[in-house]
């Protein structure tokens, strides 16, 4: 071989390796970690006067983006998983308000396609461990007899047979989890789609912070255990996956800090405010160090993108009166909570970290939690079918990391009611009276009360963080104009560019006649 030839030759492998490693580093390993009703004011980091100390979210941070104008799609938790998992908006599907229940169907249409489908169709390895809560099929003999999206529903389940339709027909290669909330029966893992054990006994039960609803417990099933296990299975999941030929992905709800509010022996009282609520927070940063330790013990930290963030708001069952006089806010300095159309209910800390790649960062670039699924794609190339992922938009731009699509420029809101609000730019409409939740005023409000509220509600959400100030006899333009584009968005069955697309039917849908 002539010296030329060697040179041309090595000069190919050179290039042929630096696309490979480029290519490596497009796929990488991808953890998406939930907490479940933390409040923006809970993470150190986002609120200078914290009584909560959180280093390993606040970490996090400090290598990655650090959004400040993240919200989620709902209120509450069902509807705001099915918009992370789904890149849609929830109020599109047949559930207009509240939440499931630990035995409703799912939520998820057999032909809808998941974050976890595209990433598996792109070479992943892909694993839900945690809390599902967007309805799985069990066998249940009665089913006829009763409404199973009711919250105190018991039917009776063939537990020694499979589920449908949960978590692996939707894309994921392993998952071990629960149906519900951590409050809501039954108590039963279900692990690639099968119990783990049969109930055999009844479980009901009060915390200091939180009520267990009555329902069926399997033996293994232990709720202060709940935590500690969904964090064991992930960080053992992580270690068999770590170096394989295959990125992973891991959509890791967890069932905390939502009541019941169980912090472990280990971690009551760690907060100092004489509130479990407190102490259960600084669990979940637990989780979050134990988690970045794996991937840092397998040396993949630098491959490994992390999103971390809130399905909503602060639940009032954390106590804000007795955290507010210790001097903390979950809720920080916006209005209202979990379940609410105001701020409280719905802005939540959003981090995304991806070590040796996004440069450490801090933005007020609005971002809603439906558009994990467009910006995953973005961060692998990935394209998808004009009928998917229909209110996702990419924020991969606001990163080191090039990107050409468009970023977000309005959001749609939903309250625990299905309440409507739209905001754009430095205004909010919210198109109903009250907070739209549990929060006052609201529906419970004393009738004469409640109908003598407006209608409307419009805030300059930069100056009045507060939703202080209402300005709807100030703007009624402004109003006319968001209510137009509003409709627009919810008609189109898209916010995203494209064919217009159907909403699921329902025979009523009384939050929409209220916008005509």
């Amino acid at each position: 071989m002539s010296q030329i030839t060697y040179i041309i030759l090595l000069s190919l492998l050179t290039v042929f390796n630096s696309f490979a490693q480029d290519g490596k580093k497009s796929q990488p390993n991808i953890i998406y970690i939930l907490a479940d009703d933390l409040g923006y004011g809970d993470v150190s980091v986002y609120n200078e006067n914290s009584k909560i100390q959180t280093p390993h979210i606040d970490q996090l941070a400090s290598n990655g983006v650090m959004f400040t104008d993240a919200h989620t799609s709902s209120a509450v938790c069902t509807p705001t998983r099915y918009g992370i998992i789904t890149g849609r908006y929830n109020w599109r599907t047949t559930l207009k308000e509240g939440v499931l229940s630990g035995y409703s169907k799912s939520l998820i249409k057999e032909e809808r396609v998941t974050v976890a489908d595209l990433l598996k169709n792109h070479g992943y390895q892909t694993a839900f461990i945690g809390k599902w809560h967007m309805g799985w099929d069990w066998t249940i003999e009665n089913e006829g007899s009763m409404d199973i999206d009711k919250l105190n529903a018991r039917p009776e389940v063939d537990f020694t047979k499979p589920i449908k339709n949960g978590p692996q027909p939707h894309g994921f290669d392993y998952s071990f989890g629960f149906c519900g909330s951590l409050d809501m029966p039954p108590y039963v893992w279900v692990e690639n789609g099968m119990p783990t054990s049969v109930p055999t006994k009844t479980t009901k039960g009060k915390t200091k912070q939180g009520t267990l609803r009555e329902g069926l417990t399997a033996d293994d099933f232990v709720h202060e255990e709940a935590l500690p296990e969904i964090t064991k299975r992930t960080v053992s999941y992580i270690d068999k996956n770590a170096n394989q030929d295959k990125p992973f992905f891991v959509y890791m709800p967890l069932p905390a800090p939502h009541t019941p509010i169980l912090p472990t022996e280990e971690f009551q009282g760690k907060s100092g405010l004489d509130n479990p609520y407190a102490d259960f927070v600084i669990m979940v940063d637990w989780v979050v160090g134990e988690v970045t330790k794996a991937l840092e013990a397998n040396g993949i930290s630098e491959n490994t993108l992390i999103v971390f963030t809130s399905d909503n708001g602060c639940s009032p069952t954390a106590n804000f009166e007795q955290l507010k006089s210790k001097g903390h806010n979950p809720s920080y300095e916006y209005r209202g909570t979990k379940s609410d159309i105001y701020d409280g209910g719905h802005r939540v800390p959003y981090i995304m970290t991806w070590k040796g790649h996004i440069q450490p960062n801090k933005t007020n670039q609005m971002v809603c939690t439906t558009d994990f699924f467009a910006t995953v794609a973005d961060v692998i190339g990935a394209t998808y079918a004009d009928d998917v992922a229909e209110d996702s938009y990419s924020h991969l731009a606001v990163t080191n990391i090039k990107s050409r699509l468009p970023l977000r420029k309005s959001i749609v809101y939903h309250s625990v009611d299905g309440t409507f609000a739209y905001q754009k730019g430095d205004y909010k409409v919210v198109f109903g009276p009250g907070s739209g939740g549990w929060s006052y005023p609201n529906k419970n409000t004393k009738k004469e009360i409640y109908d003598a509220l407006p209608k409307v509600q419009l805030y300059n959400v930069k100056d009045d963080v507060a939703e202080a100030n209402n300005l709807e006899a100030k703007n009624p333009k402004l109003i006319k104009k968001y209510r137009k584009e509003l409709l627009k968005i919810i008609n189109e069955g898209r916010s995203t560019k494209g064919k217009k697309l159907s909403n699921d039917k329902v025979d009523a849908w009384p939050q929409l006649e209220a916008l005509k």
